[in-house]
């Protein structure tokens, strides 16, 4: 016990330090929101990182997809490297820069505003961020609960407000700067942790050889009697994996707090090194957490199970790494905090910003009243102060009471996101001609799609067929709809003058 509680409280001082040590370039707008657009390759690579695997990922998606694929389910990792972070450094990466610096956009609804000479779409992307990036904030509090309770028997209440008071205080000193140095701290220890917790979850199994052929034994409920589906290269459910696979690493495409890092970046030549760091970053992280969740079968007399005898996803995990030493739990928890408190900094930080900066600035300056530069930091800060509070507030009620509704929205918030913006950020970026209409319909068609899964979710009625009943699977269905919509309706559109767009 003591050493998980020094290993903690070096973690926690040590975050609190640079927040401190940052605080001067959090003195602007565009200081405290984009680092001044000054931050090099390998502090924007692994704030894109850390943003990127949250305890969501690593408790609760790695347990669930590794026992729905066994092995099989390290390919969401190599997507997420390959798609997710080399495609999406390379597509987005230089152009994202060049165009929010000409056009002047700080967060995404500024840039759809600008890009689109429209404050009614502005407004719409910001409503959009707002109601759905608030239960995305809320789930990060969930991975830590079991792994937290295990290690120190505390309370989950009090897991999440200490998580929250601490991002709250780097966050609210040092701007994006302190995050993006956090971030490369929490990088670090991320990238150390898997290895070492693959290493020792493996050798607790005989070996990599040894827990291959355990899970090769094991049959898989679709098809009982038929061994070895858990280790094939594709697993037993290919075209569901895909699904989970394209929307975990093509959805990144269109977040407000992934894309928000190139906005910040320094120049060209941190973009291309920035590109090979995120994806080595992510192959190690994401294909090691999935790899690792994928002998989760091997687990299946330790986990919880519900009432109607299915597993309890979020128990997978901790169960693998409960008879882990003391110092590996200890690494572990600092692994899990380091995942979810950067994600969690750049959340709040683009909700945050994305409020004062989209919707209440603009509100005030047409009632003839402006905001100043420090009242715009003023309002920024406290909003951070908000979303952190509701975001706590709404994990703890979910925690403690029979409201699910918050973590089945959760998986949907990323496919209404992704949904609404990959196509239409995608397509402006690059097609002088993209049209005002199709961006709406791209808001509307991602959107709407989520909130029907949503409601036949609760209602218990199936959503276009059993495979778009899955929120994964519906959120590949906006993104890509998106990406067909957005050229028809543009097309359909009348020819008008060609939009603002890079050169």
């Amino acid at each position: 016990m003591l050493v998980k509680i020094i290993l903690l409280v070096v973690f926690l001082s040590i975050m609190v330090g640079v927040g401190i040590a940052c605080r001067r370039s959090a003195g602007t707008v565009q200081g405290f929101v984009l680092g001044g657009r000054n931050v090099g390759s390998w502090l924007t690579a692994f704030a894109f990182g850390t943003s990127y695997f949250s305890a969501v990922i690593f408790v609760g998606y790695a347990g669930q997809f590794g026992w729905k694929y066994g092995l099989a389910s390290t390919w969401i990792g190599i997507g997420n490297a390959l798609i997710g972070s080399l495609l999406a450094w390379l597509v987005l990466g230089k152009r994202t820069r060049i165009m929010t610096q000409q056009l002047g956009s700080a967060t995404m609804p500024d840039f759809f505003g600008r890009r689109f000479s429209s404050g009614a779409l502005k407004v719409a992307a910001s409503v959009i961020v707002f109601v759905f990036l608030i239960p995305y904030t809320a789930s990060l509090y969930n991975g830590l609960s079991r792994l937290f309770e295990m290690a120190f028997g505390i309370d989950y209440a009090w897991c999440v407000i200490g998580m929250a008071v601490l991002t709250g205080i780097y966050v609210l000193l040092g701007g994006y700067l302190a995050t993006a140095v956090n971030d490369f701290i929490q990088g670090i220890i991320m990238l150390a942790g898997i290895v070492a917790v693959i290493a020792a979850v493996l050798n607790g199994n005989g070996g990599f050889s040894e827990a291959v052929a355990k899970l090769s034994e094991v049959s898989c409920e679709t098809a009982p009697g038929a061994n070895g589906v858990f280790t094939s290269l594709f697993g037993p459910q290919p075209l569901y994996l895909l699904g989970v696979v394209l929307l975990t690493s093509l959805g990144t495409w269109g977040l407000p707090q992934m894309v928000g890092k190139f906005y910040a970046i320094k120049d060209e030549a941190a973009i291309r090194r920035g590109t090979i760091i995120s994806t080595v970053f992510a192959l190690i992280v994401a294909g090691g957490c999935y790899f690792l969740g994928g002998f989760g079968r091997l687990y299946a007399t330790s986990i919880e199970y519900t009432a109607a005898g299915t597993p309890v996803y979020d128990s997978i995990i901790p169960s693998m790494l409960a008879s882990l030493p003391d110092v590996m739990i200890g690494v572990v928890i600092i692994l899990v905090l380091s995942a979810s408190m950067s994600t969690l900094s750049s959340l709040v930080l683009t909700s945050g910003s994305t409020l004062t900066l989209d919707i209440i600035s603009p509100a005030m300056a047409r009632t003839g009243s402006s905001m100043s530069e420090k009242g715009k930091l003023t309002c920024i800060r406290a909003l951070v102060l908000v979303f952190i509070g509701i975001s706590s507030w709404l994990a703890i009620v979910q925690a403690r009471s029979s409201v699910t509704f918050i973590a089945q929205l959760m998986g949907i918030s990323w496919g209404a996101l992704a949904g609404a913006f990959l196509a239409p950020f995608l397509y402006g970026l690059y097609w002088e001609r993209t049209s005002k209409a199709s961006v709406w319909v791209s808001f509307a068609c991602g959107v709407l799609i989520m909130c029907a899964c949503m409601f036949c979710t609760f209602t218990g009625r199936q959503f276009l067929s059993p495979y778009f009943t899955s929120p994964v699977n519906a959120g590949v269905l906006a993104m890509l709809s998106g990406l067909i919509l957005v050229p028809v309706v543009t097309i359909l559109s009348p020819a008008k003058p060609a939009e603002t767009c890079a050169q």
